[in-house]
C-alpha cells in the first residue's frame, strides 16, 4: 500500500515537473540567471537538470500533502501493528 501511495505521489509529480520545465524555460534563458548578483557557473544542461529536480521535489511535497489530507480519520488513527503485538495506547483501533 505504501509503494502504491508513493507512486500516486511521484509519477504525477514527475510528469508535471517535465511540464513546468518546458513552461519555465520557454520564457527564461538559463544563461541569464544570477544567484546573489553572480552569474551561475553551471552549464545550461546543469541548470535544466537542477530545475527539473527542484520542480519535482516541490510538486511531490504538494502531492504528498494532498494525499495526507485525503486520508480518512480511520486510516489516520488506525494501529498498523497486528492485534497480539500492539502497545497499550494502540489497542483500541483495529486494522
Amino acid at each position: 500500500m505504501l509503494m502504491q501511495r508513493m507512486m500516486w505521489i511521484a509519477w504525477p509529480a514527475f510528469l508535471m515537473a517535465g511540464v513546468m520545465e518546458m513552461v519555465v524555460f520557454a520564457f527564461v534563458d538559463p544563461g541569464t540567471l544570477y544567484w546573489f548578483d553572480q552569474p551561475l557557473q553551471v552549464s545550461r544542461e546543469g541548470i535544466y537538470t537542477l530545475a527539473f529536480f527542484v520542480f519535482w521535489a516541490v510538486i511531490m511535497v504538494s502531492s504528498a500533502l494532498t494525499t495526507l489530507l485525503a486520508l480518512s480519520p480511520f486510516e489516520m488513527n488506525r494501529c498498523p501493528v497486528p492485534t497480539g503485538e500492539r502497545p497499550l495506547d494502540c489497542a483500541k483501533y483495529s486494522l
